[in-house]
């Protein structure tokens, strides 16, 4: 299976995975990767990298919007054989070393198979490797001070908890773009609606925290939802976070 690679922005790439999305951000020959897909998707993610003139070799960091098994892959993948630096929240730092573990179980799975969508998303999950633990041996804190990253597209780091701890979207200014992890999609296997949604409440480690940082990401100034799940979304991130709310009722 080959990675669905489309440009949104100058430089800046949505990649659908298996699931799971990541995102390519360009500048020169340099590259920042956010996020990774699950440890099934490493082929597809070096793939992706080729596909927009870049490698391995070329990627400054890999910025984790959260610690989850489809999102940090092949971070430690990337980190071991390249020397890339793997950065995240603080809080999320030992969430991605796997001191814990606040992602949705098999047991909160299988309580909810009943629900359309969940057993064939359930046996993707498991194929991709879903299950398996890729822990990160030295990830990195992002700076302490906020304001943009000296990485390629600048990204500016915002701190959404409830997905997990430390979940953080990142916001390209310049683009109009906000990369939005799980803590507002456009879509999902287990859901059945389209467009901006947070994810089905079995997915969440703070529902309610998940709730309230979509105002956070209502304040952005952008025009362009990358999510961690789902199609591109264009449309102010204003809109599509109080759509995300109104659903979340």
């Amino acid at each position: 299976m080959r990675a669905d690679v489309r440009q949104v922005a100058d430089g800046t790439y949505l990649v659908h995975g298996s699931n799971t999305n990541w995102v390519i951000v360009t500048e020169g020959d340099a590259v920042t990767l956010i996020d990774t897909g699950y440890p099934g998707d490493r082929q597809q993610v070096l793939d992706s990298l080729a596909a927009v003139g870049g490698s391995p070799e070329a990627v400054t960091a890999v910025l984790i919007t959260h610690a989850h098994n489809d999102h940090l892959g092949s971070a430690e993948h990337l980190r071991a054989a390249y020397g890339t630096p793997v950065l995240l929240h603080p809080a999320e730092v030992p969430h991605a070393r796997r001191e814990f573990l606040q992602q949705v179980s098999v047991g909160q799975v299988l309580a909810n198979a009943w629900r359309p969508g969940v057993l064939p998303w359930m046996v993707h999950a498991l194929r991709s490797g879903g299950t398996e633990q890729h822990p990160v041996t030295a990830p990195e804190a992002f700076p302490a001070a906020s304001g943009p990253l000296d990485l390629p597209g600048r990204p500016v780091p915002v701190h959404t908890p409830g997905h997990t701890d430390g979940h953080t979207v990142f916001h390209l200014p310049d683009a109009g773009v906000v990369v939005s992890g799980d803590a507002l999609v456009s879509g999902h296997p287990t859901s059945r609606i389209e467009g901006p949604q947070l994810l089905p409440d079995m997915f969440h480690h703070e529902r309610a925290r998940a709730v309230s940082s979509l105002d956070l990401i209502a304040d952005l100034a952008a025009d362009v939802l990358l999510p961690g799940h789902g199609p591109v979304h264009r449309g102010s991130a204003r809109e599509a976070a109080q759509r995300a709310r109104e659903r979340a009722v």
